[in-house]
C-alpha cells in the first residue's frame, strides 16, 4: 500500500493574485500552477490577517479567538492540539523548515539579539508536534531573535551584515502609503545564502535523510513575500518595472507620484520573491518525483495572510480587503484533478482538516480534547470533498477577524491611520464572506450599538470599493451577516487552559 505522504508549502504575505494559475495572475509560476492543476481555491479567505494568529489557527483548525493568538502578541499555549501531534500518532515523521511564529514572546521594540533564541527553544517547539524542525525567524525578525538561519549566517560571518541590511533597507514597519519605509532594495549577498533558498536546501536535506519505509508530513514555510523587499538582481531582472497606476483606491483616496514610486519597487521585487520561491517549491517536487514519492504525497500550497501594497491606500496586512485577507490555495490530491478555479467559501483552517481527513482521521476527534470546557469546538473542515468532485462546497461563509494591535505602537498616530483608511474603520474589526457578499463590523466604537459596518456587493462590486450597507435593497443581507458573525462569536468562545500540576494524592 502506497504511503500518503504530505507536503505543506507556506509563503509569508503572498497576495492572491501574485500566482500564475489565475485569469488575473501577476507572476509566472510553473510550479506553483502544477500543484494546482489539481484543484485552485480563488476564495480562501485567512481566519485573521497578521502572521502568528493565521499560522496558529492553520495548524490547529480553530479560530484564533479559541486559542489566544487574536492578535501579534503572545505565545500559543502547547495544550491546544495540532494536527501535527495527531499524525505524530499515526506513525509519520513531521517536520518543520522554515518560519513558524507560533511565537510572539516579547514586546515590539526590543533591542537587537534580546528575543527568542529559537535552538535552544527546539525542544519546546518540538512539543507543537514536530519530530525534526530548522525554523527560521522571518527577515524582519532575524534583528531581534536567534534562529536557525541566523545560526547559519553567524556560521559565514554574515549575521550582523544582514540585520543591518534588514534595517537600513527594510527599516520598520508602516500602515498607510505614506508610512512606506521599504527602500526595495535587492539582496546584496550571495544568493545561495539568501533566506528562501536556504530554507528550501534544507528542506531537501531532510527529505533526502528521510526513511523509505515511514510517511512524512513537512511544512516548507518560505518568507518571502514578505518586506524587507529584497529580492536577488537576477530575480528582480526577470520583471520589468511595471509602472501601470492600477492601485485600487476609495473616493477621497489618491498616491503621491513619491508614493507610487516606491510602491513600483516593492511590486516587482515581490513579484521576483514568488518567482524565487516557485524555483524552490520545483527542485523540492522535482527531488520528491526522483525519489518515487510524488503520486503518493499530498501537495497543499498556501500563504498566511496577503499584502495590499498600495490597494486601498493601504501596505502590508491586517485589513479586511481582499489583497490582505485572500489567500492562494492549491491542492495537489493523488489521482484528482479538478479544472478551474472554485470559488466557493473555503477558511485556512481547513487546511487542517484536509490534511487529517488524507491520513484517514476524523479532524473532530483528532484536534478536540474533553476537558477543559471549550477544547472540543473544531470549525474546519475537510476540503477533499470538493476536491474530488463529491461536493460544490463544504460551508456556506467564512469568518475572518483581527486586532492589529501592532498599530499601536508608540511611534504610531492611530487617529490618522484610521483617518486615511476611512472614518470607522478601526484596526480591530470582523468579517463573514460568502460567495457573493463580505460583510464588515469594526469593533473601534465607544457606545453601543454606535458600529461601523461596510457590505459590498463582490458579484457587482468585486474592488470592494462601494458600502452598500445602508442600502435597503441588502437590508437582509446585512441581518443575515449579523446573525451569522452572532453566530460564531456564541459558539466558539476561548478554549480553556490549565496549569496546576500538584496531585493532592501524592502529599
Amino acid at each position: 500500500m502506497a504511503q500518503k505522504n504530505i507536503l505543506l508549502f507556506m509563503t509569508d504575505q503572498q497576495r492572491p493574485d501574485y500566482v500564475g494559475y489565475i485569469p488575473y495572475g501577476k507572476v509566472d509560476t510553473p510550479n506553483m500552477d502544477w500543484i494546482a492543476e489539481g484543484s485552485a481555491f480563488g476564495a480562501c479567505q485567512t481566519v485573521n490577517p497578521i502572521c502568528t494568529p493565521a499560522r496558529t489557527a492553520l495548524i490547529t483548525g480553530r479560530y484564533p479567538r479559541q486559542i489566544g493568538t487574536l492578535t501579534m502578541s503572545g505565545d500559543l499555549f502547547h495544550q491546544i492540539p495540532t494536527f501535527m501531534q495527531a499524525l505524530q500518532k499515526e506513525g509519520y515523521t513531521t517536520y518543520g523548515i522554515g518560519k513558524f511564529h507560533y511565537l510572539q514572546t516579547w514586546p515590539w521594540g526590543i533591542p537587537r539579539g534580546t528575543g527568542s533564541h529559537f535552538i535552544k527553544n527546539e525542544e519546546d517547539t518540538k512539543r507543537f508536534g514536530y519530530d525534526h524542525i530548522w525554523e527560521t525567524a522571518g527577515k524582519q525578525q532575524l534583528n531581534i531573535n536567534y534562529c536557525y538561519y541566523c545560526d547559519y549566517l553567524n556560521q559565514k560571518g554574515l549575521l550582523e551584515k544582514v540585520r543591518d541590511f534588514c534595517v537600513t533597507s527594510g527599516g520598520k514597519n508602516g500602515d498607510t502609503a505614506d508610512h512606506n519605509y521599504d527602500k526595495a532594495t535587492p539582496w546584496p549577498f550571495d544568493e545561495e545564502d539568501y533566506i528562501d533558498v536556504v530554507t528550501g536546501r534544507k528542506a531537501q536535506e531532510y527529505l533526502n535523510n528521510h526513511p523509505e519505509d515511514k510517511p512524512f508530513y513537512m511544512m516548507v514555510s518560505f518568507c518571502g513575500p514578505h518586506k524587507t523587499y529584497d529580492a536577488p538582481q537576477r530575480y528582480i531582472d526577470m520583471f520589468e518595472l511595471e509602472t501601470d497606476d492600477d492601485f485600487i483606491l476609495q473616493e477621497g483616496q489618491s498616491l503621491s507620484e513619491e508614493e507610487k514610486t516606491i510602491l513600483y519597487k516593492q511590486r516587482q521585487s515581490a513579484r521576483a520573491m514568488v518567482k524565487l520561491i516557485d524555483d524552490q517549491i520545483g527542485e523540492i517536487l522535482e527531488l520528491l518525483r526522483r525519489k518515487g514519492k510524488l503520486d503518493d504525497t499530498l501537495i497543499i500550497l498556501t500563504s498566511d495572510h496577503g499584502d495590499m501594497l498600495g490597494d486601498h491606500y493601504m501596505i502590508q496586512k491586517g485589513v479586511p480587503w481582499k489583497q490582505a485577507s485572500t489567500v492562494p490555495l492549491a491542492i495537489r490530491l493523488p489521482g484528482y484533478k479538478k479544472s478551474g478555479i472554485i470559488d466557493s467559501p473555503v477558511e485556512l483552517t481547513d487546511i487542517a482538516a484536509t490534511i487529517l481527513d488524507y491520513a484517514g482521521l476524523d479532524p473532530e476527534i483528532a484536534l478536540s480534547r474533553p476537558w477543559p470546557a471549550y477544547n472540543d469546538l473544531i470549525p474546519c473542515r475537510s476540503l477533499l470533498p470538493v476536491v474530488k468532485g463529491e461536493a460544490d462546497s463544504i460551508r456556506d461563509y467564512t469568518f475572518t477577524e483581527t486586532d492589529f494591535t501592532e498599530e499601536r505602537h508608540q511611534d504610531s498616530n492611530i487617529e490618522e491611520t484610521i483617518k486615511k483608511r476611512g472614518d470607522g474603520r478601526s484596526n480591530a474589526w470582523q468579517m463573514i464572506q460568502t460567495a457573493g457578499y463580505k460583510y464588515i463590523k469594526y469593533l473601534g466604537y465607544t457606545e453601543p450599538g454606535n458600529y461601523h459596518e461596510e457590505l459590498y456587493d463582490l458579484g457587482k462590486d468585486p474592488d470592494e470599493l462601494h458600502n452598500a450597507a445602508a442600502d435597503p435593497r441588502y437590508a437582509e443581507v446585512v441581518r443575515l451577516s449579523r446573525d451569522r458573525l452572532m453566530y460564531i462569536m456564541d459558539h466558539y468562545p476561548p478554549a480553556q487552559k490549565v496549569w496546576a500540576k500538584v496531585n493532592a494524592a501524592d502529599l
